[in-house]
């Protein structure tokens, strides 16, 4: 298979975790998870699947009770089995958490994600994960297809069952850990993945497509993929013989007369490109490549057969890449959209096409050593390892982007990491302003930010195609979005070590009910807890809301620079401009310069962002862009606060040479009161901006050096701002002035918290407001 590799694969257990009789086999691979068979014939399967493929775990600890029936225990669970066909009365796994199984049983599942969200208005069921609340999950591997030796596919012997149970009761991070050692890895994106995507349903001309990135340029608007939907190619232009335009090769020259010219120019923006794919429909004879298709598959051209689609055919699917992907992207095409919508059965039993699709486009995209990276719809467990998800046509309405948040995080539960929805809705719908500015705000804290909508001159996502208020708004998203990308980059390396970027929030706090019932709250990464506004704002207030659980600790709005106490519930409220996004104590979160938005490159000015109550630490890891996934060059920068000494520390670069600049800017803020004298860095006093909450200073460093800098704080956190807040609070509230003012008086009163509260619902105000008067009264 012409540039086609075999994905590693070591699917052979040791021995000395194997116990098996004639018709049964029980594989001990982890202290949580086991590999439990049953054939009916007697043959089990060694070969990797489209699952599982490393099972080549060292043996764990475990005893072996051989009786009547046969125990396994090991740490995390106890197995009984009585050595026939599988039942619910032989055989059972239970944990220590108190959890139990038995063959056949549903679980209590925490969810796991779905194939697609086409035409979801709101919620939909999800598949399971490897998280329960009853601590076993099960993953039912008996009908997946194979690969053989050669990395090439095979379908399942009927009459098998095999099975894999994860038993980590509430550890959910450790058996996320234990899916990827199992099925493989998430790749490591490309830098340029995590900047903005613009992406919109549409037949633009060259001309225009140029024009409109020119326009984002001088409106400061980032970003860093152009996506290019079905109209690149021939779509109205399809001879009538031969169908429709769903599928198509060859560029739509009335619209694009000279592609290489085209893609180079969107290249010099610092754009990286990919076009849209719908395969269906195979390759037909108005094809530009269709002679050398036909040749390769043995067709003769004169006969203007159309070539089905069938990626189990290896003739076809070497040429399906020789002919038809590969001189697109000699031409610049850097990435492909593969937009399969034909369901899941193919020539080979148990084969989907779009496992195939997303198996061979990632294993070409990583040729001759590149980054491989596919944007292709979910296919099951296992998935993971092929790059970013298209979540499907999203319906424009408050009751999906609702979901989204929950949607995107419990995926996390079957190793999902890098869902990439249409932002904004994809179609139907009602124009809202509001809901199009709060969906870009959940997507600049979504793994994949891609803006996205419909063939309807009506659905818009341009920034200037809305109200002043939330066009400025959503240019502060975007752009905040690519300050973000050094965070990104660093837990995009994070994910692939088996930390999905966004997690639910049982993952930090499994023993914690509240935290199971948050389901739009999400951690993002190591260092933030982000809650979206999912509803329209109040009347009153103007302000959106959410409710939350803190967690133990302190909390600081990076925004806003509301510090929270942890441990507790909370209704959060925001304006239009911002949502709540909380820093955890002693966090470090680096940033690009507020100018420094290309995604596409290490940056030259980086800002740190610092709660500074406790001491924390932050490496911050780059790489070069290239390398296969397996031998990428990076170069890690520790940063270290440290409140008993008073000092930050940036350290010096450590990996190769030419990575990132030799000299950086580095902009220091802290979310504090401002310091009682000047900051002192390596001994020299640095110049200070700020204010109540926030002060920065600016300093420039070679990176092959350590930075120590002095930070004498005044408090370890930021004092009681609310009055202020509330005032603005009040001051927009469309609320009868005489009220507003009785709130006043109580909240500007010295009468203690307990009864400033007990104040204010005697007054009896409109409840959004009392509660926004409230979240201040209790901040920090």
């Amino acid at each position: 298979m012409t540039a086609l590799n075999k994905i590693p694969a070591r699917p052979q257990a040791l021995d000395s975790s194997v116990l098996r009789g004639d018709q049964w086999r029980v594989t001990v691979l982890t202290d949580g998870l086991l590999r439990l068979e049953w054939s009916a014939d007697g043959v089990f399967e060694e070969r990797a699947s489209s699952f599982a493929l490393h099972r080549d775990f060292a043996t764990p600890e475990f005893t072996v009770r051989d009786g009547e029936a046969l125990e396994v225990t090991t740490s995390r669970l106890h197995l009984l089995y009585d050595r026939r066909e599988f039942s619910a009365s032989g055989l059972v796994v239970t944990s220590p958490t108190g959890g139990r199984w038995r063959f056949g049983e549903r679980l209590d599942s925490l969810g796991g994600t779905a194939r697609t969200l086409d035409d979801a208005d709101g919620r939909l069921p999800l598949d399971s994960g490897v998280a329960a609340r009853g601590g076993i999950a099960v993953i039912d591997d008996s009908v997946s297809f194979l690969f053989d030796a050669q990395g090439w596919i095979a379908p399942r012997e009927p009459g098998r069952l095999d099975l894999y149970v994860f038993a980590y009761g509430h550890d959910y991070t450790a058996a996320v850990k234990a899916l990827y050692d199992l099925s493989g890895r998430p790749p490591v994106l490309p830098r340029w993945a995590l900047g903005n995507w613009w992406s919109r349903y549409h037949a633009y001309t060259a001309d225009e497509y140029l024009k409109l990135f020119d326009r984002f340029a001088a409106e400061n608007l980032p970003f860093s993929v152009a996506v290019i939907d079905m109209d690149w190619h021939r779509v109205g232009s399809v001879p009538p013989q031969y169908g429709t335009g769903w599928t198509g090769y060859s560029w739509e020259r009335s619209l694009v007369p000279d592609p290489t010219a085209f893609l180079g120019e969107l290249h010099s923006r610092n754009l990286r490109t990919t076009l849209n794919l719908h395969p269906a429909d195979g390759v037909r004879a108005f094809e530009d490549a269709y002679p050398a298709v036909a040749r390769a598959v043995g067709v003769d051209p004169a006969t203007e057969a159309t070539i089905p689609f069938d990626l189990t055919d290896r003739a076809f699917l070497d040429a399906y890449f020789r002919h038809l992907h590969h001189p697109l992207e000699d031409q610049g095409v850097d990435f492909w959209w593969i937009d399969w919508q034909q369901g899941s059965t193919s020539r080979v039993p148990g084969v989907d096409p779009l496992w195939l699709l997303n198996h061979f486009h990632f294993l070409d995209s990583g040729r001759d050593g590149r980054r491989p990276m596919t944007f292709s719809r979910y296919a099951g467990p296992g998935s993971h390892r092929y790059g970013v998800g298209f979540s499907g046509d999203s319906v424009v309405s408050w009751a999906s982007l609702d979901f989204q948040p929950e949607f995107t995080a419990t995926a996390a539960n079957v190793g999902y990491g890098w869902w990439s929805h249409d932002i904004g809705g994809h179609t139907r719908g009602v124009r809202d302003d509001e809901l199009a500015l709060r969906w870009l705000q959940l997507g600049v804290f979504s793994p994949i930010l891609r803006l996205h909508s419909a063939n309807n001159p009506f659905i818009r996502k341009e920034p200037w195609q809305f109200s002043l208020e939330v066009r400025h708004a959503m240019g502060e998203a975007l752009r905040f979005r690519h300050r973000l990308v050094p965070y990104l980059h660093t837990m995009n390396h994070r994910a692939a070590e088996g930390l999905p970027l966004v997690r639910p929030m049982y993952h930090l706090e499994p023993e914690r009910e509240e935290a199971y019932q948050v389901p739009n709250q999400f951690a993002f990464g190591s260092e933030l807890i982000v809650a979206p506004i999912t509803s329209p704002r109040d009347p009153v207030t103007l302000l959106g809301s959410t409710s939350v659980w803190l967690p133990p600790g302190t909390w600081t709005d990076i925004f806003t620079g509301t510090v929270y106490s942890g441990n507790r519930r909370a209704e959060l409220h925001r304006g239009l401009d911002h949502m709540p996004a909380l820093l955890r104590s002693g966090g470090i979160l680096p940033l690009t310069g507020e100018e420094d938005l290309d995604a596409t490159r290490n940056p030259e000015h980086l800002e740190l962002l610092i709660t500074p109550a406790d001491s924390g630490s932050f490496t911050l890891v780059e790489d070069d862009g290239k390398g296969d996934g397996t031998n990428l060059r990076t170069v890690t920068t520790l940063l270290e606060w440290d409140t008993t000494k008073a000092s930050l520390t940036i350290g010096k670069a450590d990996g190769p040479a030419g990575i990132v600049p030799d000299t950086r800017t580095w902009t220091v803020t802290f979310l504090a009161d401002l310091p009682s004298s000047p900051p002192l860095v390596n001994g020299l006093p640095a110049t200070l901006v700020g204010q109540a909450g926030r002060f920065s200073f600016t300093l420039q460093a070679a990176v092959t050096s350590e930075t120590v800098i002095e930070v004498k704080l005044t408090a370890p956190a930021s004092t009681d701002h609310s009055s202020a807040n509330i005032e603005r609070i009040l001051i927009a509230a469309q609320a009868e002035n005489p009220a507003k003012l009785e709130i006043w008086c109580v909240v500007s009163s010295t009468q203690p918290l307990p009864a400033k509260i007990a104040a204010l619902h005697a007054l009896h105000p409109p409840a959004a407001l009392l509660s926004a008067v409230v979240e201040q009264l209790t901040a920090q």
